[in-house]
């Protein structure tokens, strides 16, 4: 490693990147959604892989179409028994393929990955995928989202599956607690 990929993978540590999965060589370019449309309205976290940034239970994301290719997020999670809440934009970077989206998030610090939609069937469930390059390593997120708290045992397989399939260590994803009774009216 150069002394700025030292440095680099340093600050991401302190910064409290030590939760991100970090992984040898170049992020994956896995095939995304076919016809993407955006996928609006409220989804439920099922699984993830672990960050530094979302660590709560009951976490939910609102979808609101602001114009078109840019979605308005709104992202909701219990932390302690505090409720955690951060607002983004999600864009399509290239209408040739509007799958392969970028979010931004400025509430606190700017925050700005890839999200990548993997797999919808736009009623039931999604497969979100991010990933960032650091040179001789990269970092991957991803989210199994549903519209209902909980996901029929085959979709999540067959959706970490398709993760599995692009290198994602599944065996990394945490399950995301879903209790009403946990969940301030939201």
């Amino acid at each position: 490693m150069n002394a700025v990929q030292i440095l680099t993978l340093t600050m991401l540590l302190a910064a409290g990147g030590g939760a991100q999965l970090f992984k040898s060589g170049k992020c994956p370019d896995p095939a995304v959604q076919y016809n993407f449309d955006p996928y609006l309205g409220k989804w439920f976290e099922i699984q993830k892989l672990p960050s530094a940034f979302q660590k709560g239970q009951c976490a939910t994301s609102d979808y609101i179409l602001q114009s078109p290719g840019v979605v308005r997020v709104f992202n909701r999670e219990l932390d302690d028994g505090t409720v955690r809440s951060a607002f983004g934009t999600v864009e399509v970077k290239d209408p040739a393929e509007p799958a392969k989206l970028e979010v931004t998030f400025s509430d606190v610090i700017l925050l700005r990955g890839s999200y990548w939609l993997l797999s919808t069937d736009y009623d039931s469930y999604a497969l979100v995928y991010s990933c960032k390059s650091y040179g001789l390593f990269h970092v991957e997120l991803a989210w199994i989202l549903s519209r209902q708290p909980t996901l029929p045992k085959d979709i999540t397989e067959y959706l970490l599956s398709i993760l599995s399939s692009i290198g994602v260590s599944v065996d990394k994803m945490v399950s995301t607690v879903q209790d009403d009774n946990l969940r301030p009216g939201w």
